[in-house]
């Protein structure tokens, strides 16, 4: 196993640790995790500041991997697919926790789930035709808005929340919009290979008649 895809294995570890932090059950077992005042108006548990260090962390290592597979020339199969995985289970994991904990919108977690379920299986329909599905621009800045909008949400969006400024809900609501675009522009770019599927599966039901 080479450098990057250890590191990417590295990420799905610490995603699973971050989910495991974030759902374990502290007062049923007796033990209680400190708690910080930031005001009358603020109270921080602060599993989820620690959970919001690892986040950052983990979202590094998701640009480092990709960055060494391709400077070293050691992309592979392999990689590929267990970066799409830590990549799933480290933000759409995390957004179902926040959502299920009030923290942010259920509408903004199923927007952005449902779109990457859409969006990897237009992938793999257009792969299975031979083709390459390159990253689009509003699928970068989803990814950048929806980071920022994660991590500040676990860091209770300060010190924005000092100034009454919703920076948090803000990231996460054009990584939402964004979401719905980014999935409206890989389909219209890979819509012939969705149609020559179809046209395939007629033909078989077809023939088997």
């Amino acid at each position: 196993m080479n450098i990057p895809n250890k590191i990417t294995v590295a990420r799905i570890v610490l995603s699973l640790f971050i989910i495991l932090l974030l759902l374990f059950p502290f007062d049923a077992t007796g033990f209680t995790l400190p708690t910080l005042f930031v005001n009358e108006a603020i109270v921080v548990d602060i599993r989820y500041f620690i959970c919001g260090v690892l986040f950052v962390i983990a979202s590094f290592t998701d640009f480092i991997d990709g960055y060494l597979a391709r400077k070293t020339n050691q992309v592979t199969d392999f990689g590929k697919m267990m970066d799409a995985i830590a990549d799933k289970v480290l933000v759409d994991s995390v957004l179902i926790i926040l959502a299920s904990t009030g923290f942010i919108s259920a509408v903004i977690a199923v927007i952005i789930v449902v779109r990457d379920i859409v969006v990897d299986s237009i992938k793999m329909v257009a792969g299975s035709k031979g083709a390459v599905v390159s990253a689009i621009k509003s699928g970068k800045l989803k990814t950048i808005f929806l980071m920022f909008g994660i991590a500040l949400t676990l860091f209770y969006n300060l010190p924005f929340e000092l100034l009454n400024l919703k920076v948090a809900d803000a990231c996460l609501s054009v990584a939402a919009v964004l979401s719905i675009l980014s999935a409206i522009q890989y389909y219209n770019l890979n819509k012939q290979y969705i149609s020559m599927q179809a046209d395939n599966g007629e033909s078989v039901e077809k023939i088997d008649i």
